[in-house]
């Protein structure tokens, strides 16, 4: 036993071999990786800085203005410009804070009379480059969401994300800040799925108070959040619901609250909820309604060839303005009430599924179901609204390989959506040409992803099994239907950039936008439902 004992302490020293780095061991070079992500699309942002931006541009230049030179209590009833502001209030601060730097980078830019429409060369650039400078907020939030998954799936949502050619159109382009708006709904999606449920609503919270339309989502949060935060019996749980209430309550305390004490609090949600502005904008988002309008244009046109005296309704849709498009001539009229109820019983299997199983790996997928029932049933909803559900589904893209098929599918049909933004023919070659590196990018790194994942679970690396499963054929492969479809947005881009001038000259100027939003619309309701299956097949207990 002693012999066994002695044994037993001896030790033989042997020389020490350094472990060999892995992907998880280097953190600091996979931050030097996403650095030179950003650093690229940063330089692309920078390179259009000279092309085309929309009026949208002046609205924020205007509230520069109006945040610069009045006190908060006139911020949301000045009216010096038709751009008055409209946005949640931690957006105006974002604005005020702006424009301390606007006014020593070019003083004319924040005067509420004297800067009208004013451009100059100081104005464009600085205005480009505070969105840039925001996108850091969009890096952050990419970093949070991927910083556990293994370096190939982080290079391919970082491409899907960072470089988003939607991105790039609405916001640099177009002008914008989504980015760091998206950032932030990014930064709360990667406290939920960490279990920090307390900062995911913080966050959101925060975020409400930038730009309301994320409001689509909080019935998601709130069920959610209340089940799986605020667990631990009675007692437990309802000491976690003051907790979070009190978090969410301050947040709007401080954003409203000012506004509330200068008695400007009605002049605030006015500004924020016009529904006078009709259920369409001007370019028909690619949703239901439209549908519904072209059905109710068809019908009326149908019975007066038949002899009913039927009154055609005065918003054309050839006209490019849609403005209120109510009382339609056949079907009910539509109100804002309407549109908030099948919102809530679109979202409804979603709220179902939170209550019964809170998994926070879902919450992502049940966000993005929701940002797209938004956009298919809301009221007055903007084709730049689909980045609200395309940004959080590029998360969850490699999940399976029919989340990367719907994905491939979804992204080209909403990025496509939005290339009447960019109606100048100097901006045409490069829209077209972010969607192809965006398509061409997306399949390449879908098929080789898909294809080594296959022949690592063949050889029985576990690590890898998860990526093929889920499905009986895992190669990335477009079924037959689904390239047909994109084909006929080849198809609706050549009439409308090419043929429609040639063989309809300046007659139905509406016709190609509108041919867009119809074909999109349809694509975007696949993706609806296609979502809607995924969460109904979800696996949930009691």
């Amino acid at each position: 036993m002693n012999h066994r004992k002695n044994h037993s302490k001896t030790t033989h020293h042997k020389p020490q071999i350094p472990a060999i780095p892995t992907e998880k061991s280097l953190p600091t070079s996979n931050h030097l990786h996403l650095v030179w992500f950003s650093l690229i699309a940063s330089c692309i942002k920078l390179l259009v800085i000279p092309a085309y931006h929309s009026t949208d541009f002046e609205v924020h230049r205007n509230w520069l203005a109006i945040t610069h030179s009045l006190p908060l209590s006139q911020w949301y009833s000045d009216e010096t410009s038709q751009w008055t502001l409209d946005y949640p209030p931690f957006f105006a601060h974002f604005e005020h804070f702006l424009s301390l730097f606007a006014s020593l980078v070019d003083p004319t830019m924040v005067h509420l009379t004297n800067g009208l429409d004013y451009k100059s060369h100081f104005t464009v650039l600085f205005q480009r480059i505070s969105v840039i400078l925001s996108d850091s907020v969009l890096f952050y939030g990419v970093y949070k969401v991927t910083r556990k998954l293994e370096l190939k799936e982080r290079y391919l949502i970082w491409v899907l994300l960072i470089w988003s050619p939607g991105l790039i159109i609405v916001d640099h382009l177009h002008f914008q800040y989504n980015g760091f708006l998206l950032g932030m709904l990014l930064l709360s999606l990667a406290a939920l799925e960490d279990g920090k449920d307390l900062m995911g609503g913080f966050l959101f919270a925060v975020l409400l108070c930038f730009k309301h339309l994320f409001a689509v989502a909080a019935p998601i949060y709130f069920v959610y959040l209340f089940r799986h935060y605020c667990r631990g019996g009675l007692v437990r749980g309802f000491v976690k619901l003051v907790v979070m209430g009190s978090v969410v309550v301050t947040v709007f305390a401080a954003a409203y609250g000012p506004f509330v004490y200068h008695g400007q609090i009605q002049q605030v949600f006015r500004r924020m909820f016009p529904f006078g502005r009709g259920l369409c904008h001007a370019y028909w988002a690619p949703n239901f309604w439209v549908f519904y309008i072209i059905l109710d244009k068809l019908l009326a046109f149908l019975l007066i060839k038949l002899g009913f005296n039927i009154q055609t309704p005065t918003a054309s849709f050839t006209g490019g303005l849609v403005g209120d498009s109510s009382p339609f001539a056949v079907l009910p009229t539509i109100t804002p009430s309407i549109t908030l109820i099948m919102v809530l019983l679109a979202i409804s299997p979603s709220l179902i599924k939170a209550w019964k199983d809170p998994k926070p790996r879902m919450i992502t997928r049940w966000v993005a179901y929701s940002y797209t029932c938004g956009f298919l049933f809301g009221w007055h909803v903007h084709e730049k609204a689909s980045l609200h559900f395309v940004i959080p589904l590029g998360i969850i893209a490699l999940k399976s390989v029919e989340d990367a098929k719907h994905y491939f599918f979804l992204s080209i049909v909403s990025h496509y959506s939005l290339f009447p933004l960019l109606y100048e023919a100097q901006e045409y070659p490069i829209k077209v040409l972010l969607l192809i590196l965006h398509a061409v990018l997306m399949w390449l790194g879908f098929s080789s992803y898909f294809c080594s994942a296959n022949a690592s679970a063949d050889k029985g690396d576990d690590s890898s099994r998860s990526a093929a499963a889920g499905s009986k054929n895992s190669d990335f492969v477009i079924g037959w239907l689904g390239r047909l479809y994109l084909l006929g947005l080849l198809i609706v881009e050549i009439w409308g950039q090419f043929l429609h001038p040639i063989f309809l000259g300046n007659k139905l100027p509406f016709l190609p936008l509108m041919m867009i939003s119809i074909y999109c619309s349809f694509g975007i309701m696949y993706s609806w439902i296609w979502q809607l299956t995924q969460i109904l097949k979800s696996p949930s207990t009691l």
